[in-house]
């Protein structure tokens, strides 16, 4: 056991994913520790991040669905989503870096957000457009209330 520690301590000291085959312990502590560090620069790459079921021009599940239409009503176009049945690396990684078991899972900023019912309670709360306005980004709701 400690020599896997040692191993995969190295491995992560050193930025390298590899390590001999007969370390197949550390290989896989490597290999995590990679979709960690990917999935932490994914998260802060842009400002909103889904990682979801589906694409918004097509979610595959209802929940993210809900997300995609929550954020259209508020006029988030632009962000980066994630599918995360195109990579189960991902699927998986995704709830271990965010200590949230379902998704889809929802980034500001590269903070963790929720998922699905914490985007419709924060909506339904108004919390949302006060989220979105720290991002620089105006609800669409607001011109809607203007107009009323």
């Amino acid at each position: 056991m400690n020599n896997i520690l040692r191993l995969t301590a190295r491995c992560l000291q050193s930025g390298h994913h590899r390590a001999s085959q007969s370390h197949a312990w550390a290989r896989l502590m490597c290999s995590t520790a990679g979709i960690q560090k990917n999935l932490e620069e994914m998260v802060k790459k842009d400002k909103v991040v889904v990682f979801m079921k589906g694409t918004p021009a097509q979610p595959l599940c209802g929940f993210s669905n809900a997300v995609v239409q929550i954020l259209r009503m508020h006029g988030v176009d632009a962000y980066a989503s994630y599918n995360v049945l195109d990579d189960q690396d991902i699927r998986q990684g995704i709830k271990t870096f965010s200590n949230w078991p379902t998704i889809p899972q929802v980034f500001f900023n590269g903070e963790f957000v929720g998922g699905c019912d914490i985007l419709l309670q924060m909506h339904q709360s108004g919390d949302l457009v006060e989220e979105l306005q720290k991002l620089g980004i105006r609800s669409a709701l607001l011109d809607k209330e203007k107009e009323s």
